[in-house]
């Protein structure tokens, strides 16, 4: 038997209700707040993640999928979306139409990484980008926007973790202080900080090794090398932060993993299943739009790990699997006829129907009724079928009462006020 690639996964049809609550609500909140959607290709010029996201981090020196085409070009899966977001800007020249771009994003992406509960090799985000703007009020809106939904979804337990990691020149500076306070430690370190230490050296304090977590404690902060303007803008950001009510602590240790992030650094973290859990990550990137070509672009973003939002939502609420509002059950072959044309009518009515197609006996067919979460039933045999009526049984009280089916569509606007008020919650 031919089975699904490690590191992939199926996401079955009783799954499906979460990640479709989800992407609703990111729709309508970022709806309301005038983000639009865009959609990428999900491969791209390997160059576009070396450059935008830089060759010394681990996602393009370890987890990339890349591979050659037919013409001999080096084509990548994509890891993230903000690279895709930001050559799309550039080559569209969505630049030239002025004013800030707001968008947002939705689907798969791809890193070679052990599989976990809520981390796959294809992994899906939703993300946003705003583009154009450089004050601190819109690291404040998109760090609003990303509470926002995570909180409609029923997440109560969120911390918001933010740093600054400055401009370039005040990263160069800190780079400096950092290694010259690491060096005497080298040993000490875990390996792959150790292979850091000269390419990468802020991504230490990322490292989840707990004697290198140790040493980093004491580590220089960078807020102590900021200059005048990266501490105003951070400044500015955490009492717009208050402004909304919206909590936070400082994480000197917080850098995120890619190179293209300047100023603010945030992560919302979730401990609702019992161990604390990243959600959703993000920041500032002034720089990337002209690194990969485009005009100087001041920019922020953030992007949301489906997955590990899943595993959060199954802990805290029911499925939200679609229930019918009717189920239609019919015996014999003029009913069984008469039955899908009514699903049909219903369904163009704006009613959710399950036709049962099994032809089995009555009583087995009330049974799937009952299990198929249906606030009412529309039962057809042959004397129905022969008299042009159905049978509407409610049944939550076993009520029932003949109607003819020309006369059920014209008390449509009725039966779904009705159906409202039973639908179980």
């Amino acid at each position: 038997m031919i089975q699904a690639l490690r590191g992939t996964r199926d996401i079955l049809p009783e799954e499906v209700g979460y990640w479709q609550l989800i992407e609703a609500t990111v729709r309508e909140t970022l709806g309301r707040a005038v983000y639009q959607e865009i959609r990428l290709p999900i491969f791209e010029q390997t160059a576009l993640f070396e450059r935008g996201i830089g060759e010394a981090t681990d996602v393009v020196g370890k987890e990339m999928y890349t591979f050659s085409s037919r013409g001999d070009k080096s084509i990548t899966l994509r890891p993230e979306g903000t690279a895709g977001v930001v050559r799309a800007f550039i080559q569209n020249k969505l630049h030239a139409q002025g004013g800030v771009q707001r968008l947002w994003y939705t689907g798969p992406m791809f890193r070679y990484e052990r599989p976990q509960a809520g981390r796959q090799r294809q992994f899906h985000q939703v993300g946003l980008e705003l583009l154009g703007c450089d004050a601190p009020r819109a690291d404040a809106e998109v760090i609003a926007l990303a509470t926002d939904i995570l909180q409609r979804l029923g997440l109560k337990n969120l911390e918001l973790d933010i740093n600054s990691v400055g401009n370039g020149a005040d990263r160069a500076q800190y780079r400096a202080a950092l290694i010259n306070y690491l060096e005497p430690y080298q040993n000490d370190l875990d390996e792959d900080s150790k292979d850091r230490l000269m390419r990468n050296p802020l991504r230490i304090l990322d490292s989840k090794d707990p004697r290198t977590q140790e040493i980093a404690q004491n580590a220089p902060k960078i807020t102590e090398h900021l200059s005048l303007e990266s501490k105003k803008h951070f400044d500015t950001v955490l009492n717009l932060l208050s402004n909304l009510n919206i909590k936070y602590q400082i994480n000197h240790c917080l850098v995120r993993g890619l190179d293209y992030y300047t100023h603010t650094a945030f992560e919302i973290k979730s401990d609702d299943l019992g161990a604390q859990a990243t959600v959703c990550g993000g920041g500032r990137y002034d720089g990337l739009v002209k690194e990969l070509g485009g005009p100087e672009t001041q920019a922020v973003g953030w992007a949301i790990g489906m997955e590990r939002l899943v595993l959060l939502l199954q802990q805290l609420k029911s499925n939200p699997v679609i229930a019918p509002e009717l189920y239609i059950v019919s015996r014999g072959e003029a009913a069984e006829a008469q039955g899908l044309i009514l699903a049909q009518k219903l369904r163009n009515a704006g009613f959710a129907v399950e036709l049962d197609l099994s032809g089995s006996a009555f009583g087995k067919q009330f049974k799937r009724a009952d299990r198929s979460g249906a606030v009412a039933c529309l039962v057809l045999g042959d004397a129905e079928a022969e008299s042009k009526s159905v049978n509407l049984k409610w049944l939550a009280s076993g009520e029932q009462q003949a109607i003819a089916q020309s006369d059920l569509l014209g008390m449509s606007q009725e039966l779904k006020v009705k159906i409202a008020g039973l639908k179980k919650p």
